[in-house]
């Protein structure tokens, strides 16, 4: 069953496993509200996609359902939990723990069972040595000790722009496998780090676009 799994996690597109992620949030919505089992056209409707793109993507992973029932969630859940989550768990770092960083370590703590946040990293003074939201503080040049001995794999970064390239450099040097950049400003880091970089500027941006479009449209119908 290992092996399958493997094998199933090496052919998935990036853009798959994403959607798996947010397949897995629905699901577990449907299921607190008693739903035991959910069709390809629900999921659709709850990501705003088509029902073709989610029979596509659990056919990748191997799962299909039944014409009268469709999906077992229960199943479903647990199947994609084998696919995206590591056996024992990955330990997480936020690096920076201001306005931004405590907000994300607030918004994630006990999201998800098998990703901990165990440390966080401050130039503050006032912050090293202390607990913040039930999160240890470090001092960045302890980042590769604290690094090693707590098993951190991925770090988030909510930096200013003047610490990125500082920041990036000692997270290199810790050993760190995964970013998450939360900053508009982009992260250099080696193949052998995977990088996401959340910028929410752009993505607000992105909706700005769009409601100009439809506020123009509006006027010219008035019109």
């Amino acid at each position: 069953m290992v092996k399958e799994t493997q094998n199933l996690i090496k052919g998935l597109p990036h853009k798959t496993i994403e959607r798996l992620s947010q397949y897995r949030r629905a699901l577990l919505i449907c299921l607190e509200k008693g739903k035991e089992y959910i069709f390809s056209h629900e999921i659709a409707e709850i990501q705003h996609i088509t029902s073709v793109q989610v029979r596509r993507d659990l056919m990748l992973i191997g799962y299909s359902g039944t014409l009268r029932k469709g999906y077992n969630i229960k199943e479903l859940i647990n199947l994609i939990g084998n696919i995206i989550d590591s056996p024992g768990g990955i330990n997480v770092a936020i690096i920076g723990m201001g306005n931004l960083g405590r907000a994300v370590s607030k918004y994630l703590t006990h999201k998800r069972q098998k990703l901990t946040i165990v440390a966080g990293f401050d130039i503050n003074s006032k912050k090293i040595g202390n607990e913040i939201l039930g999160i240890p503080c470090y001092a960045p040049d302890e980042m590769k000790q604290i690094v090693e001995e707590k098993k951190i794999g991925i770090a988030i970064i909510t930096v200013p722009a003047t610490k990125i390239p500082e920041t990036t450099k000692r997270l290199i040097n810790a050993g760190i496998r995964g970013v998450l950049n939360f900053t508009p400003t982009p992260v250099v880091v080696p193949d052998n780090i995977f990088l996401e970089e959340y910028d929410m500027i752009t993505s607000l941006e992105k909706v700005a676009f769009f409601v100009k479009q439809a506020m123009i449209e509006e006027e010219e119908n008035r019109m």
